[in-house]
């Protein structure tokens, strides 16, 4: 039997692997036991030439079926409407790091040996600093490539040439790169040689931007289902960008001047994640 070809959202094509797949299933949130299941239904509507975006409509429908919450599978999406600009990205990122722990800076401006650089992320935890790129894609089968991997490393350099009070007491031990998508081979190739580490969508294995986000329940407000997109753009401009922070914020409730009905379908689906 020939191999079935499965096309990607760049367009490119590569051969259907039961790997990918059963990982495409974990990261949707399928509960172990019934992955196999899932694993089962969406292999049996595999055709030559099916497209990632079909596997992922498979997968959501396998989901429905089962009647589990779909706001896992929606995630990856979810992601991408934090566009166009990657401040909102940046903000989700610092929303991510407090909660476990960090104490966190967006939007930096420090002077480097040669130049002033704009920084994105700072993170502080046990004496540790730790200076974060964040590279926000908007469109699926974007990659982030090696030229971010090297920018992101010599911004590091520059930073850590000036290891004085002058840069607020900041002395830089961690160079992070993190992205919504994936990195080609060539940038995780050489972050992993020049010590910056790299943490996007599915890589590394332990640890990635999708467990990050599940272990914790640390879901975008732009998951939900339950408001407008014009909801969600009124909650991120406040610098609200997590499900977890608008529950209980009368005050954001407030903001989004919703009916009643629709006050407590919101919050239900919140309480729900």
């Amino acid at each position: 039997m020939d191999p079935i070809y499965v096309t990607k959202a760049s367009g490119g094509q590569e051969p259907f692997s039961d790997e990918k797949l059963r990982q495409s299933i974990i990261l949707s949130g399928v509960p172990e036991h019934l992955r196999d299941a899932a694993f089962g239904y969406v292999k049996g509507l595999s055709h030559a030439g099916i497209t990632t975006e079909q596997i992922y409509k498979h997968i959501g429908a396998f989901l429905s079926s089962s009647r589990l919450p779909r706001i896992r599978h929606n995630l990856k999406r979810a992601l991408f409407e934090f566009g166009p600009t990657g401040f909102p990205f940046e903000k989700f990122i610092g929303a991510i790091l407090s909660r476990d722990g960090f104490s966190v800076q967006t939007d930096v401006i420090l002077t480097g040996r040669c130049v002033t650089h704009e920084l994105d992320v700072i993170a502080v935890k046990e004496n540790t600093h730790i200076l974060i790129e964040c590279k926000f894609h908007n469109q699926p089968g974007a990659r982030t490539g090696i030229k971010v991997a090297m920018y992101t490393w010599a911004r590091f350099h520059d930073l850590s040439q000036k290891q004085s009070m002058q840069n607020d007491g900041h002395k830089f031990h961690e160079i992070w790169l993190v992205t919504n998508t994936k990195c080609t081979t060539d940038a995780i190739a050489y972050a992993n040689c020049m010590g910056v580490k790299i943490v996007s969508w599915g890589y590394p294995d332990t640890g990635n931007l999708a467990q990050r986000i599940e272990q914790k329940k640390l879901y975008p407000v732009t998951c939900l289902s339950s408001i407008k997109t014009y909801h969600k753009k009124l909650l991120i401009d406040q610098g609200i960008v997590l499900c977890k922070d608008l529950l209980g914020n009368g005050v954001a409730f407030k903001l989004l001047n919703l009916k009643n009905e629709e006050e407590e379908a919101l919050k239900r689906e919140i309480e729900s994640l």
